[in-house]
C-alpha cells in the first residue's frame, strides 16, 4: 500500500487520470489525499468531484479556496465569477449529494505524523490549535445556518490571530489562513495582495513557512495553493501545486519516500 498526495487538480480530470495511470494507482491497495482545489477553472470539475466521492475508503481531501467558493455560491449569497467553471456540478443531477459531500470535508488532515492542508498553517499555531480551528469551521459547515455562515466568511479581516476573537472571527481567520495564505508576519498577520515566489515577499512579511520560530518547523506539511513556488528547499515543507490548470504539471508525492511523479497538463 502506498499513500499519494496530489496538488491542485482544479477540474483537470484527464490529467488526473493520466497521473494515476503513471503511478499505477490501485483502488484495492493505495490511498490518495487531495490537497484542496479539486474543482474550478478546469473543464471537468464534475468528473473530478464525482471520482473523489465514489471512493471514500481510499480517497480523502481537504477543502481549498476554490472548493469553498463553490459552496459559498451554492448555499450562500456569493455570486460566481466569470472565470468560475463549476456550473457542471451545480446543475448536475447529483448536485445535492456532491455538495453535501464537499461540506463534510476537513480543512486539515493529520496522517502518519504529517499535516495536509491547502494553503498553509500560521507560524504561531501548533498542531492542536490548527486541528481545533479546523474542527470549529467544520462544525459551522454542518450547521442549519450554513448560508449565513458561508456569506460572512468572505472578508479579509481579522487578518491577525488573537485569543479574544469571536467565534465567527476565528472561523474567518482560520479559513483565510488555511485556504488562502501565502505571506504573513511571525504573529500570523496575513497578506493577500502578493502571489509571487517565496523570495519576493512584500516588506515586513515572509512566506508562512520561512519564519524562523515557526511552531511546526519539525512537522511535515504538504500543501497546494501556491503555483508560483519554486526552488523551495525547506525541510519538512512540500508544496504540491505545480500549476496544472495554467499549463504546468499535475503532481503526486508518495509519502513513504517523498518521490514526486508528474504529468504535463
Amino acid at each position: 500500500m502506498s499513500d499519494y498526495l496530489i496538488g491542485d487538480v482544479q477540474g483537470c480530470y484527464d490529467a488526473l487520470q493520466r497521473l494515476l495511470k503513471s503511478i499505477n494507482f490501485s483502488l484495492d491497495k493505495d490511498r490518495i489525499f487531495f490537497l484542496g482545489d479539486v474543482v474550478n477553472r478546469g473543464k471537468k470539475s464534475l468528473e473530478v468531484l464525482t471520482f473523489i466521492k465514489a471512493h471514500p475508503d481510499n480517497i480523502s481531501m481537504v477543502l481549498g479556496n476554490h472548493d469553498f467558493h463553490l459552496l459559498a455560491c451554492a448555499f450562500g449569497q456569493i455570486k460566481p465569477k466569470k472565470k468560475d467553471t463549476f456550473n457542471d456540478i451545480v446543475h448536475s443531477k447529483n448536485a445535492t449529494k456532491l455538495l453535501e459531500f464537499l461540506l463534510q470535508q476537513p480543512l486539515i488532515i493529520d496522517h502518519n505524523s504529517a499535516l495536509m492542508v491547502h494553503a498553509g498553517i500560521p507560524p504561531n499555531w501548533d498542531k492542536n490549535t490548527a486541528l481545533k480551528q479546523s474542527r470549529l469551521v467544520q462544525k459551522h459547515l454542518k450547521s442549519e445556518n450554513l448560508g449565513d455562515f458561508l456569506t460572512k466568511m468572505y472578508h479579509n479581516q481579522p487578518d491577525t490571530w488573537q485569543a479574544d476573537l469571536s467565534e465567527m472571527e476565528q472561523c474567518r481567520y482560520t479559513i483565510n489562513a488555511l485556504m488562502r495564505m501565502r505571506f504573513c508576519k511571525a504573529n500570523g498577520q496575513l497578506e493577500f495582495a502578493h502571489k509571487l515566489n517565496f523570495n519576493q515577499a512584500p516588506n515586513g512579511y515572509k512566506a508562512w513557512f520561512m519564519h524562523e520560530k515557526r511552531l511546526l518547523k519539525d512537522t511535515d506539511i504538504f500543501f497546494g495553493h501556491w503555483s508560483a513556488l519554486n526552488n523551495v528547499q525547506q525541510k519538512h515543507i512540500f508544496p504540491m501545486d505545480h500549476g496544472c490548470v495554467w499549463g504546468g504539471r499535475l503532481s503526486a508525492i508518495r509519502q513513504s519516500d517523498l518521490q514526486i511523479f508528474s504529468v504535463d497538463c
